[in-house]
């Protein structure tokens, strides 16, 4: 995974779209979901018109605000998937697929960890848990109050309806995988 926090014009775009689709039918105004999800009104504005990329924090606090799986800002249901790399504060993800059966959408991510950082995400909504396989390093993950240590060749599993961290101990990143199960609303069901 690189460094580059760099999006294609089209994929902010695609991306900002979305969010604006979304906000819109929850009849949710840009002034009201930027304060729901603590971002800056311009910042959101910016990620609504594709002139900004968009951090995973971000991208969490918003698709949290609107009771969404990030798979549904970064990707439209039943269309292939090319997404760019999410950057947050510890982490880079790379969204490799989405699955939907019934009511819960899974989400796989491919995972790095940068050490000598602590990312915490934002509380996603209800119901929402998380599955991170570790296949080189060491991870702290999990509830902001009561992370968990996961080495090299193990897993873990954890709710992240409430705040959650992610950092690498020690010098060398993580490398892993994540699962996401979201609960989804009818509403949020393609077709």
């Amino acid at each position: 995974m690189g460094n580059s926090a760099h999006w294609s014009a089209d994929a902010a775009a695609a991306t900002g779209e979305r969010i604006r689709a979304l906000r819109a039918q929850r009849g949710i105004s840009l002034s009201e979901l930027a304060r729901r999800a603590g971002v800056g009104k311009a910042t959101l504005s910016g990620l609504e018109t594709g002139t900004r990329n968009p951090t995973a924090e971000t991208l969490y606090a918003i698709a949290g605000q609107l009771g969404v799986p990030l798979a549904m800002l970064l990707s439209t249901p039943g269309e292939p998937l090319d997404v760019p790399e999410v950057q947050g504060t510890a982490v880079v993800a790379q969204l490799l697929e989405v699955f939907q059966d019934g009511g819960i959408s899974t989400e796989l991510y491919r995972l790095e960890i940068r050490p000598g950082v602590l990312q915490t995400s934002p509380a996603h909504p209800a119901g929402v848990v998380e599955y991170l396989t570790v296949f080189s390093g060491i991870a702290r993950v999990g509830p902001v109050g009561n992370p968990l240590v996961v080495r090299s060749g193990e897993h873990a599993c954890f709710g992240s309806d409430a705040p959650h961290v992610y950092a690498a101990l020690g010098e060398e990143p993580v490398h892993a995988s994540l699962l996401i199960r979201h609960p989804l609303e009818v509403s949020d069901l393609p077709g």
